[in-house]
């Protein structure tokens, strides 16, 4: 099934976007940075809609999949602003696991939604692994004051809110449009979300004085995104909301690797311990779904 390697894919780019964007928001306004970065990602999209020639077929799209793949768009310029906001200031190991409980959320509702009710033991078991995983992640360091957590953490729940949102409006407004197109659509919506964020709060000023070791990693981190986004809805449009989404989350653990050895963050026991039931719990719906 073409859909489960899509999915695969979209994880690795996912957790090189992590990385990545870590990276390029050391000095970088994360408002900033995720409008420069949604540039790249539109542009990649688009590339990829004239290569597959199916730029003709945006006039054949129904007023329904526009409106769901807009509001969809919305729900991932609200969950961007969100997640690099929590990533500039909270450290990977911590930010993103808190940022993929959206995925308890995403399967609950595709059950409820699409009536993705097959195998519905294992989904509640994978679910419950997952959610034991991830607050088992969500570790506090001894040097960590409860102010820098009330900072990062509000955040990362809402960027964990609306990319729930995101993947089953994606899947609704994606019926019947080729998924690239779709993905180009919704990137253009929050393109301007995230200008709109810039500009009202005047931060363009900022570009000017980018460092352009940052900028490089912030272009890269759109080319991931790009690469993650296009695999991703693809897996949706073919595939089983309730098990795509799940491996896609599997990007954790790609991305613990990488900020263990780029950014030195090293997992406790405990941590490792919900790495290890999230993954569990996503192989589980992966192979008995």
């Amino acid at each position: 099934m073409i859909w489960l390697l899509m999915a695969v894919l979209s994880a690795v780019f996912a957790g090189l976007t992590s990385i990545l964007a870590k990276c390029g928001i050391k000095k970088t306004d994360s408002d900033v940075a995720t409008a420069l970065r949604t540039i790249v990602v539109l542009l990649f999209s688009w590339i990829m809609v004239f290569v597959v020639g199916s730029a003709s077929t945006i006039t054949e799209i129904s007023t329904k999949s526009l409106i769901f793949l807009i509001l969809s768009g919305i729900a991932t310029g609200a969950s961007w602003i969100c997640y690099f906001k929590a990533l500039s200031v909270g450290d990977v190991n911590k930010v993103v696991p808190v940022d993929k409980s959206s995925t308890v959320l995403t399967v609950l509702l595709a059950i409820i939604v699409f009536g993705e009710t097959n195998h519905l033991v294992i989904k509640i078991v994978g679910t419950v692994l997952l959610a034991v995983g991830i607050f088992l992640m969500i570790e506090k360091k001894e040097t960590e004051s409860k102010h820098a957590k009330a900072v990062w953490f509000p955040y990362a729940i809402g960027s964990a809110f609306f990319a729930a949102l995101t993947s089953i409006l994606a899947k609704i407004g994606i019926t019947g449009v080729e998924s690239n197109l779709g993905t180009a659509i919704r990137t253009g919506v929050v393109l301007i979300m995230a200008w709109f964020i810039v500009l009202i709060k005047g931060k363009q000023k900022q570009i000017k004085s980018l460092e352009r070791r940052e900028l490089v990693f912030i272009v890269l981190s759109g080319i991931a995104t790009g690469g993650s986004w296009l695999c991703y809805y693809y897996a949706i449009q073919k595939g089983i909301v309730s098990v795509v989404v799940p491996i896609d989350k599997m990007s954790i653990v790609l991305t613990v690797v990488f900020s263990f050895f780029v950014f030195k963050e090293k997992l406790r026991k405990k941590a490792l311990i919900g790495l290890v039931l999230m993954v569990f719990g996503t192989l589980a719906m992966a192979i008995w779904t």
